[in-house]
């Protein structure tokens, strides 16, 4: 074809065609067709390509050759002249050309692909015996796929014109719903839009060797399918802008196979036609040359009609409203540059791409993106993706940190492809946009930035180090050791293994070259060990255990029979390197404590029962039952004494045959360490121990606590000495904390070991007197250090209160009778005192003023876990009936205050408590504001903090939920309790009535009440209320609140979805679904009874003695604020196909008054239709949900989330509360 020919040579001259849609005028323009009025069908004509072009180049003047039949039109004219023609009407015009039908080939369609072949032969069948007929059933099938129960008759197709077909069909499409086959929801159709593309591919290619060059069947269907397109109704423009594209695809698709044809055919004839005079036949060159112009002039009507779908249905379409219309041009856009690049894959068609990569709604994005995959995958497709590439990197680099995660993944994917087919790449700052995405939480992105950092790593291998696989694979972990140092993450090495798993995992299992850094004596700095082990370490788990890091887990992950064998592979191989090598490990790094603490957790990976597979395998057990010794006598860090602790209790576990030996091994070692307790005991309790006896002993308590946590200690007797040693430094002042939190956690650890012992092997009396007695000892300690000045002692003292005051309370020994007198209950002073640790030390930000110093983030986040850890214990012990259920106010006074930091543990003790007595649980909310507005009176109050308490009323109110009926009993006696508070009989010295301000507050319970206990509240005000006081406002603003069903609910019902019951005005279509939440009863058995004192079984410590410490966070977090370009994408009047900041041309919003004007001129007759109208033309409201590609901030924010560990997920919450 040629190049002045060619259909894209204009494509910059579009900036003047109408957009009635962009615009969404009200008004259907209408414009004369030209009529045919020919007696009886006629065969084509050729060539036409001039009138075929003007046949589709306008979506309203495209005039359709429609040949009468005489008995058909006799028929029609005999029903009158009538524009709607009932379904019934319609068959009987094909009753005497029986064939296939529009609701035959809709059913087809309904059903899925398999049958479409048939019908698609079945239709042409028809077609041939009458092209108007067919052409009829063809138009028939597109309307009723709109959804449209209106019907074109021949008489229709015979004398309107296009537009005045569908302004016609328009008017008759007054369906009850809004939904259409393309995006009705259900079983039904969820294979329309399959079956619809697939009629339309099967739809060309039967057409491909004839019908489609007949310069009727295709110009006066895309003509039609235009005009459908440029509709009102979203119906319409939806299904026909499908088929429109679809058809365009089979199109092009034909175009390719014309074009091959015809260059074979042309180097055919030139081949010929290069012979010498003798040889060349000419016969051959004339049936050639006849061969090439024919497929020149289908090719030329290819190009034609190719020409006007794009111009007057792409260009149009693509920055339609609705996303699903822009997702799907841009889907076909994609598949044209990649079949036939010779004409689409060039500047003026990328630039639709490139433009709508700045779309505000996400699945757009995604579709650029993935047609863009599929052209720089082909390498031959680079050469004319290289302006594109350079105008819109910056973009594509900026939408890896898409607030979509899919975009951003495919994102990355894209700009992996472009790294390794283009010539230049991406720079080194260019790939640092993508680096920080493998610490990300969600899975598929980190996934995809570690495969893009796999391949970047592994580009800077040299030539000369590929020797072969292991020299490759040992600089692979030099390099990757050498990014792990520098990048800012470092403290999430869990992360960046993960990430690279699945294609560094050949790499990240080599476990000889990684140990073989470790122990050579030169070569490895001293940083770059620290990250070789903690990849190491993670490698090793990830192998072992197969569990993806924290925040990156999909619901719980099943194992396939060939997953878990590998898994059991990777643990023997794991378990057989490292046996050997690990004492080795231990020597080398035994003083370094960072390091030593991640290779204790080795073992616990390890498959040990192994090392009873062979004698020399247990000559290492020794090794490293005595390093292990060793490194405890070493060191006093706490994450080092941790690591061994938890070592400890894995050799020590009874399931191992080799366990006596472990146990030997750690009771030798605590008999030293008893003993060097004991040596300094005499003088610490005389206070004659200088600093360096109260140093050893010291360190000798800190390693015997941690001990405790896998040994029993009760053989050593420690609780005594450890109590007097607590009572002596208590009386004289001397609080050192080095030494009482290790004495208090030895002391906790008897008793704990005691209770346990008791349990399984049931004491004598005597014995159970004397641990009672232990008890109320230790407890009275615990009640004194609550009170001191020394943060760490008091924080101990109060998490093992807690601890001990659940192991030793009545729902723990209820099953064994024998332990009834274990029990301890907590005295009134411990209350008070534990309650007043509350309002002291954990409702308080006076600490946390004293940290906002730079540099000490880490640290206050340590705290307040330790803060959650605390409310956490009080508050099982109000669940679990050790406190009542009155000791709850203290919480419930700070849930709206403190709710940033503890608000889903109050969230949970609530409804945990309405779950135990859900009538106590609201009269406690409601003493808990009492207690709060009696404080505020004895103080100078203002509004302000009536306002203060009034929106903590409203948070508590939400917290009784949507199930009004379940929570009836409750409210009502919340509200009686509420009302007798507010007239009380004032004491002496105090003015009348002076809790009536309290109604106030109680209005903001009123919503939740039904309406018959609306009235009984009323009765009560009135009973309780003098007569003076009636007509005060508080109480009139009650009884407003009372009086009022529904109207005034507070904004924060509807914010947290607490409102299930709505007004009976509201029209149903515009009611949101409420989905009543599930309550927490399904979360354990145990909360069944509605006792206080329920059965519940012991829940889990909330000391961190045995706990794996808090994954450290990292000092610096990225902030990835990266600020999108605007996009208006208006088509430029410029020479450049790309425009430096992509715009496009503003979509308008539809005028009312243009509605009005022009529905007021339509005929009286039709105002019912014409009504109708209105409510499928895009409604504004509706609108504003929806895409808008005008201007618009920044699509994106922050794209990746570094993996946390605060307080919001479920099972941490499940930790605390378990």
């Amino acid at each position: 074809m040629a190049a002045g020919e060619s259909v894209w040579d204009s494509l910059d001259e579009l900036e003047d065609f109408s957009d009635s849609d962009s615009d969404y005028e009200a008004t259907i323009k209408t414009t004369k067709r030209r009529k045919h009025a020919v007696p009886g069908p006629q065969p084509p004509k050729r060539p036409r390509r001039k009138a075929a072009l003007r046949a589709t180049s306008s979506p309203h003047n495209s005039p359709i050759p429609a040949p009468v039949d005489p008995s058909l039109q006799q028929q029609q004219n005999s029903h009158g002249s009538s524009r709607q023609v009932s379904p019934r009407r319609a068959r009987g015009v094909n009753e005497r050309n029986p064939g296939i039908s529009a609701e035959d080939i809709y059913d087809a369609v309904c059903l899925g692909k398999s049958a479409m072949v048939t019908v698609v032969d079945e239709w042409l069948d028809s077609y041939k015996r009458s092209r108007e007929v067919g052409l009829l059933v063809l138009i028939n099938f597109i309307v009723r796929s709109c959804g449209c129960k209106g019907v074109v008759s021949r008489e229709m197709l015979d004398r309107m014109q296009n537009a005045e077909i569908i302004s016609s069909l328009t008017k008759e499409f007054n369906e009850d719903s809004v939904n259409y086959p393309l995006c009705t929801p259900g079983p039904q159709l969820k294979h329309f839009k399959a079956g619809l593309c697939e009629f339309a591919k099967v739809l060309v290619r039967s057409c491909g060797n004839s019908l489609i060059y007949d310069e009727y069947l295709f110009p006066s269907l895309l003509a039609l399918l235009t005009g459908l397109s440029d509709s009102q109704v979203r119906a319409f423009r939806h299904t026909s802008t499908l088929l429109a594209m679809k058809l365009m695809t089979g199109l092009v698709e034909v175009a390719v196979i014309v074009s091959g044809q015809l260059q074979t055919t042309q180097r055919q004839h030139n081949m010929e036609n290069s012979k010498s005079s003798d040889d060349r036949a000419s016969d051959r060159l004339e049936e050639l040359g006849a061969t090439i112009s024919e497929l020149q002039e289908k090719r030329e009507e290819l190009s034609s009609m190719m020409n006007a779908t794009f111009r007057g249905v792409f260009v149009h379409r693509y920055r339609d409203r609705l996303t699903d219309i822009r997702v799907l041009c841009i889907e076909d856009l994609g598949m044209w540059l990649k079949i036939d690049p010779e004409d689409f894959l060039n500047d003026g068609c990328l630039k639709y791409v490139g433009w709508t990569l700045h779309d505000k709604q996400s699945p757009v994005r995604l579709q650029c993106v993935r047609a863009l995959q599929g052209l720089y995958q082909e390498k031959e497709f680079i050469g004319r993706l290289e302006l594109f590439t350079s105008r819109f990197k910056e973009r594509m680099l900026s939408m890896a940190l898409d607030k979509d995660s899919d975009v951003a993944v495919d994102v990355v994917n894209l700009l992996l492809l472009i790294h390794q087919r283009t010539e230049e790449g991406l720079k080194e700052e260019e790939c640092g946009h993508i680096y920080p995405l493998v610490y990300a939480s969600h899975r598929g992105l980190a996934f995809a930035a570690g495969a893009f950092l796999y391949n970047k790593l592994k580009g800077l291998i040299s030539s000369e180090n590929q020797e072969n696989e292991r020299s490759d694979k040992a600089a692979f972990l030099q390099i990757l050791i050498s990014f792990y140092t520098q990048s800012e993450f470092h403290e999430h090495g869990a992360y960046l293994v993960d990430s690279l798993w699945a294609v560094a995992g050949s790499e990240l299992r080599d476990w000889e070259t990684m140990t073989t850094f470790l122990l050579q004596e030169a070569g490895l700095t001293d940083q770059e060990e620290g990250a070789l082990i903690e990849l190491m370490m993670c490698a090793i788990r990830q192998a072992a255990q197969s569990t993806s890091p924290v925040g990156r887990a999909q619901g719980k992950k099943h194992l396939s029979m060939k997953d878990k064998k590998i898994q059991e592979q990777d643990r023997r191989r794991i378990t057989t390197h490292f046996i050997p090598l690990l004492p080795q490990l231990l020597t080398k790094f035994s003083a370094d404590a960072w390091k030593v603490s991640r290779l204790l957790k080795a073992p616990l990976y390890f498959n040990l029962d192994m090392y009873n597979s062979a004698q020399w395998l247990e000559r290492h057990l020794d090794l490293l039952l005595s390093q292990v010794c060793g490194i405890v006598t070493k060191h006093t860090e706490a994450t080092v004494l941790e690591a061994c602790t938890f070592l400890a209790c894995a050799l020590c576990s009874d399931k191992y045959t080799f366990s006596s030996r472990a146990h030997l091994a750690f009771s030798q070692l605590m008999d030293g360490l008893t003993e060097c307790f004991n040596m300094y005991l005499s003088d610490l309790l005389q206070g004659s121990a200088d600093d360096n006896d109260m140093y050893s002993a010291a360190t000798a308590l800190k390693r015997i606590a941690a001990l405790c946590g896998a040994k029993d200690p009760t053989c050593w007797k420690l609780f005594d000495p450890c109590v007097e040693l607590l009572k002596s430094r208590l009386e004289s002042g001397e609080l050192d904390k080095e030494l009482m939190v290790p004495a208090l956690k030895c002391a906790a650890f008897h008793l704990m070991w005691a209770k346990v012992n008791a349990v399984n092997f049931k004491p004598a009396e005597a014995e159970l007197k004397r641990l009672r007695r232990e008890v109320r000892s230790f407890c009275r300690v615990c009640q004194t250090c609550l009170s001191v000045n020394q943060a760490a002692v008091r924080e101990q003292a109060f998490e093992l209160l807690c601890d001990l005051l659940m192991l030793y309370s009545k729902s723990s020994v209820r099953s064994e009778l024998a332990l009834q007198s274990l029990v301890h209950l907590p005295s009134d002073s411990l209350r008070s005192e534990m309650a007043a640790f509350l309002l002291d030390y954990i409702f308080t930000d006076s600490e946390d003023h004293e940290l906002n110093v730079e540099g000490e983030e880490e640290r206050k986040i340590a705290l307040l876990q330790r803060k959650r850890n605390q409310l956490a214990g009080y508050c099982k012990l109000v669940i679990y009936g050790v406190l009542d259920l009155s000791a709850a106010t203290d919480v419930f006074k700070h849930y709206s205050k403190c709710f940033k930091d503890f608000g889903d543990i109050i969230k949970e003790m609530m409804s945990r408590s309405k779950l135990i007595n859900p009538v106590l649980s609201a009269k406690t909310v409601c003493l808990s504001l009492q207690q709060l507005f009696s404080e505020m009176l004895t103080e100078e109050h203002s509004r302000r903090d009536l306002d203060e308490i009034r929106d903590l009323g409203k948070r508590l109110a939400m917290s009784f939920g949507i199930d009004l009926h379940r929570v009836r009993k409750p409210l009502v006696a919340l509200h009686m309790d509420g009302i007798r508070f507010a007239f009380r009989d004032p004491q002496e010295g105090e003015e009348q009535l002076p809790n009536v301000t309290f109604l106030e507050i109680l209005s903001e319970f009123s919503f939740k009440l039904l309406q018959q206990d609306r009235a009984q509240m009323a009765a009560s005000l009135k009973a309780e209320c003098p007569s003076a006081a009636i007509s005060w406002p508080p109480v009139r603003m009650y009884q407003q609140s009372l009086e009022t069903r529904f109207a005034s609910r507070p904004r924060e019902q509807q914010e947290e979805g607490g409102g299930a019951v709505f007004s009976h005005d509201t029209p149903v279509a515009k009611r949101k679904k409420t989905t009543a939440q599930v309550s927490s009863a399904t979360r354990g058995s145990w909360l069944d009874s509605s006792s206080l004192h329920s059965n519940l079984p012991t829940p889990a410590l909330t000391s961190t003695v045995q706990r794996q410490p808090p994954r450290p966070l990292a000092s610096r977090k990225p902030t990835a604020a990266v600020s999108d370009i605007s996009s208006g994408l208006n088509e430029l009047d410029s020479e450049d196909e790309f425009s430096a900041g992509p715009q496009m041309r503003k979509v308008k919003p539809l005028k009312r008054r243009q509605l009005h004007s022009t529905m007021t001129s339509l005929d009286q007759q039709d105002l019912s239709s014409n009504l109708t109208l209105l409510s499928l033309i895009e409604d504004e409201e509706a609108e504003r949900e929806e895409a808008e590609i005008e201007n618009y901030d920044s699509d994106l924010e922050t794209g990746y989330t570094l993996p946390s560990t605060r307080h919001s997920s479920a099972s941490h919450l499940d930790d605390l509360f378990d």
